[in-house]
């Protein structure tokens, strides 16, 4: 589908970076009017995939990642987290509440909360190649008049 706009960033799989790589998906889609719990569903499900990126992506080096957002039809932003690292040995595994290979200090949810705040998530993974989760969110129209 023809994307209405867009945008690409590329940064290091650094902590740092998350916080980053949120607020500019929240920026960019904020010409669809989001209401603020929206605008949250955004941020909590682009962190959740960069924060995997790092810690599950590249575990013990710095690698890239790219976000790529884009407004389609229908004011439905869709939104792609993509690393080049360890990959996911099994996707369906690894979507399942709880499962981490994260350690201890990891909950395992990460999948599950993308899930929840967006409309779609789909994980493309190969291991040793990276992983692509991308991710769809409607925003809805506002009612004119009060």
């Amino acid at each position: 589908m023809k994307s209405e706009n867009y945008i690409k960033l590329e940064f290091p799989s650094r902590s740092v970076n998350e916080s980053f790589a949120r607020s500019a998906a929240a920026a960019f889609a904020a010409q669809l009017d989001p209401t603020l719990e929206e605008v949250g569903d955004i941020k909590t499900a682009v962190s959740e995939a960069v924060t995997n990126t790092i810690v599950h992506g590249y575990p013990d080096s710095i690698g890239k990642v790219t976000l790529r957002a884009r407004i389609m039809g229908g004011g439905r932003i869709e939104i792609v987290v993509k690393d080049w690292g360890r990959g996911i040995e099994d996707v369906s595994k690894a979507r399942e509440p709880l499962f981490t290979t994260g350690g201890e200090e990891r909950s395992g949810m990460g999948f599950t909360i993308m899930e929840s705040f967006m409309d779609k998530l789909h994980v493309r993974s190969s291991p040793g190649h990276g992983t692509t989760v991308t991710m769809v969110k409607a925003i809805k129209p506002k009612k004119l008049g009060r």
